[in-house]
């Protein structure tokens, strides 16, 4: 469809935290970052968030989806219109995530956001990686890969991105495309922000604990994160993925504890998760670049940085942008399925081959 050229790229994602919208722009062939665009965040309010969260662990055509998507088509077409791309990446809400049993549910038609904006839209990333085998999950890599040759990374590097789920990637910028075999390994860590602001609502009717400033206050409680990592998805071999709310249990672990220590206790096994994870990793990462909402919570950071060995730092050590990151994945995606290049491969989805998924959907 592009025959290679550079295109503008507008690419936009509501993760499971249900903040609200990423959309961000960036020029890309689909194979090198060429320049990087406007940004913009359009929260939810917490009405919208009250009938996204009823939606949750729902299916098509079951109660409270329809509701979903309206919402998410609608807040879309707010923030995406006034952006200018020639191609949009939608990556629609998850509601339910279950690739070895019914699939997953990405709620918003994509199809009806290209006719409000009137421009190519490419959505349902997900579905052809799980019906070929794979997780679906994460779909981040392939641009972490090209956002490590874009930084002039020459030694292996990971990212962790710290949303409602954590997932990392683990890279060898010297590979000669992300599908090469050796060049990446990804797969969900665990339970991040999600559980934790589920707690905040709960508890303080919060969103979220902001800037760690609960959990600073509070002291890790060792038997409940103890049996948090007794889980047997930590001796599992990647890839692997994980839904939003796969790990429930950590409430019910913490529920005898006072706020502050819940809040503490729920941050170390989040960290603790990512510790586990690191020892998949096929060599040691020179260094590991967070991003996502996680890396705004400094205890968080802190916990990460005493428990592994190599530095860990925000994306935006290296003049990336973490809040953004995930926007400009699917903006990134939505170009290589418009050029019939893959956007996963066994070693980040577990799909028996490189595979490019995505449906374009064209106004009119």
């Amino acid at each position: 469809m592009l025959k290679g050229q550079v295109v503008r790229a507008l690419g936009a994602m509501s993760g499971t935290s249900l903040d609200g919208v990423d959309a961000a722009v960036i020029e890309t062939d689909g194979v090198r970052i060429m320049g990087f665009g406007p940004s913009v965040f359009r929260p939810y309010s917490t009405e919208e968030q009250a009938v996204l969260r009823a939606g949750l662990g729902r299916w098509p055509g079951e109660a409270g989806v329809a509701e979903v998507a309206a919402l998410v088509e609608a807040a879309h077409a707010e923030v995406l219109g006034p952006l200018e791309a020639e191609l949009i990446g939608f990556h629609g809400q998850t509601l339910a995530h279950e690739p070895k049993g019914r699939g997953t549910h990405q709620a918003g038609d994509g199809a009806a956001l290209a006719e409000a904006l009137g421009r190519p839209v490419v959505w349902d990333f997900r579905c052809t990686d799980v019906r070929l085998g794979g997780e679906g999950a994460p779909l981040a890599p392939f641009y972490h890969f090209a956002c490590a040759q874009w930084i002039g990374a020459t030694a292996p590097l990971a990212f962790l991105n710290l949303g409602g789920v954590g997932n990392i990637t683990w890279v060898d910028p010297s590979a000669p495309a992300p599908e090469a075999e050796g060049a990446l390994l990804a797969f969900d860590t665990g339970p991040a922000n999600a559980p934790i602001n589920d707690l905040m609502m709960q508890r303080r009717g919060l969103p979220f604990d902001q800037g760690g400033s609960l959990a600073s206050g509070g002291k890790v409680v060792d038997g409940a994160l103890e049996l948090f990592l007794e889980d047997g998805y930590f001796l599992k071999q990647p890839p692997k993925s994980l839904d939003r709310d796969d790990f429930s249990l950590m409430l019910d672990l913490v529920r005898e504890l006072e706020d502050a220590d819940a809040a503490a206790t729920m941050t170390a096994m989040a960290a603790a998760a990512v510790m586990q994870g690191m020892q998949f990793c096929p060599s040691p990462p020179e260094r590991l670049l967070v991003t996502g909402g996680g890396r705004h919570n400094p205890v968080m950071m802190q916990m990460l940085r005493a428990g592994l060995d190599c530095p860990v730092d925000p994306v935006e050590a290296v003049g990336l942008d973490g809040d953004m990151l995930e926007a400009q994945a699917f903006a990134y995606l939505a170009v290589r399925v418009a050029r019939g290049l893959p956007t996963s491969c066994p070693s980040t989805t577990g799909v028996r081959a490189a595979v490019g998924g995505g449906e374009i959907s064209r106004p009119g």
